[in-house]
């Protein structure tokens, strides 16, 4: 592949992620359906610390000119007036999942709690499961969510393989990677694992301008997707929930007007089930 056409795959994800943070709205909240999204103390007491992990290209909190916007859109806040201690971590944005994981587990160590609960959106759920397998994070951790994630990679990092120059997260995203990454990444027994898998689907529900083409060729290739990752490659464990949501709205923002998923709600039911059941082995 040429580096004219991996820049242009560069620059059409960042130009998403761009929009996503630069274009805030007031988002309309609905309800998942048959969930009444609020966080209780689980039967053993108050849920445990949240840590929230961001995918490729992310971060915990950035700074503009009269604002600040976190990743994780107004989640960290909304989980800590539901009585969760919520924290949001800063990984390396454009790092191998080995470099983002070693820094994952410094960042949960330096929190001081005893263990936690991880949420993680996107490549974060890549970095979580390495750093619980690979790492000895597993002792600290309760639970690994995952939303979003490629578990057996993506279509859109199939087209950088092979390529001389390409950012180092990307090569741990294709298919082939993560058929690899699955064999050699087991599930720590006693950690839980669970996910919410993610979708788009034009008949029902608009889709961004910005994600159309990888929407397009995602659905060509590879069924169902949310714009970045096929929802087929999304499941990895107990399934939480299956939302109509684009890559984006997963964790709180939107790039059209629509914007009719209550991102809040998810990570307030996800928090509240995560007292429902005992850690299971893998």
């Amino acid at each position: 592949m040429s580096i004219v056409a991996i820049a242009l795959l560069a620059l059409l994800l960042g130009l998403a992620v761009a929009v996503v943070v630069l274009r805030r709205r007031r988002a309309v909240p609905v309800a998942l359906e048959g969930v009444e999204p609020k966080v209780g103390p689980p039967p053993g007491g108050q849920p445990l610390p949240v840590v929230l992990v961001h995918g490729l290209f992310g971060f915990d909190r950035v700074g503009v000119p009269g604002a600040r916007f976190d990743y994780f859109r107004g989640i960290v806040r909304h989980l800590e007036s539901l009585g969760c201690h919520a924290h949001a971590v800063r990984l390396p944005a454009f790092a191998s999942v080995p470099e983002r994981a070693r820094i994952l587990v410094e960042k949960i160590t330096a929190l001081g709690h005893e263990r936690v609960d991880i949420i993680a959106h996107s490549l974060g759920g890549l970095d979580a499961r390495y750093a619980l397998s690979r790492l000895g994070l597993a002792t600290k951790v309760r639970s690994l969510v995952t939303v979003g994630t490629p578990h057996r990679g993506t279509p859109i990092a199939d087209l950088a393989s092979g390529a001389k120059r390409v950012i180092a997260a990307l090569n741990w995203l294709s298919t082939s990677a993560a058929a690899r990454f699955n064999e050699e990444v087991r599930d720590v027994p006693g950690v839980r694992y669970a996910c919410v898998v993610g979708a788009i689907r034009e008949k029902t529900t608009p889709i961004p301008l910005t994600l159309v083409p990888t929407h397009a060729y995602l659905r060509r290739v590879a069924g169902a997707n949310d714009g970045i990752v096929p929802m087929s490659s999304q499941f990895w464990g107990e399934t939480l929930a299956e939302i109509e949501a684009d890559h984006f709205e997963q964790i709180g923002w939107r790039i059209t007007r629509r914007g009719t998923f209550d991102a809040l709600g998810l990570y307030a039911f996800v928090v509240a089930r995560l007292g429902d059941a005992p850690a299971i082995a893998a």
